[in-house]
């Protein structure tokens, strides 16, 4: 849906559930997955989905003006999260709804365990597990970890290769 003459940008090989909302500055990757009822508002801050992430069911994104938010190449994001002007850094995972404030950044290759709470302004290292409300870093990620990780984002990946074309309705441009 435009926005002020804003309109999101999808890659012609994202998948984007027909009941999905994407609204003004939103730029979505190659290979991406947007799930049913997942809300992505650009309308203030512009939001970026990179190559490979997936935000399943009725996840939100949105942010304040001048504040991107950004899901990093190969993001897992789980049910019901709320992603606000944050970044999620690369191959990095946030479980089932856990919040995501603003200025907060998620390092690479990091997992947010599901219902935590992160607050505004967290600066995350590479490798670290989050939990908690307030999230707190409660240990570091095993290969193990990764591997079970990228195991469950690469089943994402396959079921948008499965889905499109076929059941993808973007009120959209398509992205070179």
């Amino acid at each position: 849906m435009h926005l002020k003459g804003v309109i999101p940008v999808v890659h012609p090989t994202a998948y984007i559930h027909p009941s999905a909302v994407l609204i003004g500055d939103v730029i979505i990757g190659a290979g991406v997955y947007i799930g049913p009822l997942a809300s992505l508002r650009g309308d203030y801050g512009r939001l970026i989905v990179e190559a490979g992430a997936n935000l399943q069911d009725g996840c939100v994104m949105h942010g304040y003006t001048d504040m991107d938010t950004i899901v990093q190449e190969n993001g897992h994001i789980g049910h019901g999260a709320i992603l606000h002007s944050c970044i999620i850094g690369r191959d990095s995972l946030v479980g089932m709804n856990s919040v995501i404030m603003d200025g907060a950044v998620i390092g690479e290759e990091s997992i947010v365990a599901a219902m935590s709470f992160v607050k505004a302004g967290f600066q995350g290292q590479a490798r670290q597990m989050l939990m908690g409300s307030p999230a707190k870093h409660v240990r570091d990620i095993s290969d193990q970890d990764m591997q079970w990780k990228r195991m469950n984002t690469r089943e994402y990946q396959d079921l948008t290769v499965r889905l499109s074309p076929k059941l993808s309705r973007n009120d959209t441009i398509n992205s070179p």
